[in-house]
């Protein structure tokens, strides 16, 4: 019996090719957390991601990163820095590749209790950016 659990018409696709199908933030009630839901086209090689939450006047509210994903579909919970701000909000999101030059020269990212810096990042392959709104003000017990 085979059991597949993706689409065979859903070909991986070369690094240069990878894109995002899906961006979407879901404000949680307590207006302190959000949910990024994010879903990017089948890969051959496991992309990085850069995600940033923006204030309307361009001030970062939440970041993260993911290296190496293994997933095409991921789910994140992030936790905005000023908890409970009503207001416009940007969700930034960036998939790239490390410079494959870069990789071969760089040692353990942690050796001997040292943590090493990543290697150079290549331009995005992809970005996308969504708007979302956290409506109400923070409720006093």
């Amino acid at each position: 019996m085979d059991i597949n659990f993706h689409d065979p018409s859903d070909i991986p696709l070369p690094p240069e090719e990878v894109r995002i199908r899906e961006l979407r933030v879901e404000p949680l009630p307590d207006r302190r957390r959000v949910r990024i839901f994010i879903e990017i086209t089948p890969f051959q090689q496991k992309p990085n991601l850069e995600i940033k939450i923006l204030t309307q006047s361009g001030d970062e509210a939440a970041s993260l990163s993911i290296i190496e994903a293994i997933d095409r579909k991921m789910q994140f919970t992030v936790h905005l820095k000023d908890e409970g701000a009503a207001g416009e909000y940007i969700a930034d999101l960036e998939v790239y590749y490390f410079e494959a030059e870069a990789l071969d020269k760089v040692p353990e990212l942690v050796q001997d209790g040292e943590i090493h810096q990543l290697p150079e990042r290549d331009k995005p392959v992809d970005q996308r950016q969504v708007s979302f709104k956290i409506t109400g003000a923070q409720e006093t017990a």
